[in-house]
């Protein structure tokens, strides 16, 4: 028989988890931006939440494609009109709770942070069909860059860099409104599904074609033109940040490539810095660039490296050369 005087191993359990308990909770408490009151709700927004928001958002810039398929004239509007109600509320409770995490006023709600959010949701649902109208020029830019797609519907269906460049430019709308938190949850989640990283702070114009796309980074202050097409693994990313006088980096400071209107990235291509790639031209497979493109002008790996030799002369229109138009995917 089992002592009754001996301690009940929940009894142990509970005296030797107290301790970790405490230290994790304490650590969990120093991770929250600005002070919080005692006993405050802690009211994250919730990742799963939003990644259904994003998936409704899909199926109301392209129905039928995404979401009910089985759609006519009449249930079309139902479907949008309901999807849209949906996605105003549940997305201004998502907003309230990314403004609330910083929130120094206490109290279980906030109702400066409630009202703002459900503006800004409102604000943004306004912004949808301007929206909607650039995705177009996305899925005719893939049609017209890729002589694999046999239609647009294949592109909206199955093509990565549609579904990474549709959540971007979900994001940005949201992080041009100063909505904290929430894009880059999900420019992170379409990083995850489709191994495309796009910050929602790149400026990105129309007619937008990522081709296969794996490895491809675009920073978060890059400014993309119109008509660009890149392939995958092409990096548009930062040299090198300044630091202050504590040795934090200074943020906010334009870090990353500007690519004018009809530029051409062939595979692997990394540029890094406040560097311009000019109107029309085009950087071959694997090319390592830190300097500035004139309008027209062709790089290869030979040429990137002789700019890097003679201190990053601007390689000129006249410099054009066929090798990279044949490194074609």
């Amino acid at each position: 028989m089992s002592d009754p005087a001996a301690p009940s191993a929940s009894r142990l359990s509970q005296s030797r988890l107290g301790p970790v308990v405490e230290a994790l909770c304490t650590a969990s408490e120093s991770l929250v931006t600005g002070p919080q009151p005692p006993h405050a709700r802690r009211e994250f927004p919730s990742r799963t939440v939003i990644y259904e928001l994003v998936e409704d958002l899909r199926s109301i810039l392209f129905p039928g494609f995404f979401g009910p398929s089985e759609l006519t004239g009449e249930t079309l509007r139902y479907h949008v009109g309901a999807t849209l109600d949906r996605v105003l509320h549940g997305l201004g409770e998502q907003i309230k709770r990314g403004l609330c995490v910083p929130c120094t006023e206490g109290g279980a709600v906030c109702d400066r942070c409630d009202e703002r959010a459900f503006e800004l949701a409102q604000v943004f649902i306004s912004r949808l069909p301007e929206v909607r109208r650039i995705l177009a020029t996305d899925v005719q830019a893939a049609y017209e860059g890729d002589p694999a797609l046999r239609n647009q519907d294949e592109a909206i269906f199955c093509y990565p860099g549609l579904m990474a460049i549709t959540s971007q430019r979900l994001a940005h709308e949201l992080l041009k409104l100063g909505v904290p938190l929430i894009p880059r949850i999900i420019t992170e989640h379409a990083h995850s599904l489709t191994g495309i990283d796009i910050h929602p702070g790149a400026r990105v114009g129309e007619k937008f074609f990522i081709d296969h796309g794996t490895g491809v980074v675009i920073g978060e202050t890059c400014i993309i033109g119109n008509n660009v097409r890149i392939y995958q693994g092409v990096t548009l990313g930062a040299k090198s940040f300044p630091l202050d006088e504590q040795g934090n980096p200074i943020k906010g400071i334009d870090r990353h490539p500007v690519v004018e209107d009809d530029v051409t990235i062939y595979s692997n291509a990394t540029i890094l810095g406040r560097v311009t790639l000019g109107r029309g031209s085009v950087i071959g497979g694997n090319v390592w660039l830190t300097s500035s493109v004139s309008p027209g002008a062709t790089v290869t790996q030979d040429m990137a490296r002789d700019i890097r030799g003679k201190g990053g002369r601007r390689p000129d229109a006249s410099s054009k050369s066929t090798a990279c138009r044949k490194d074609v995917p």
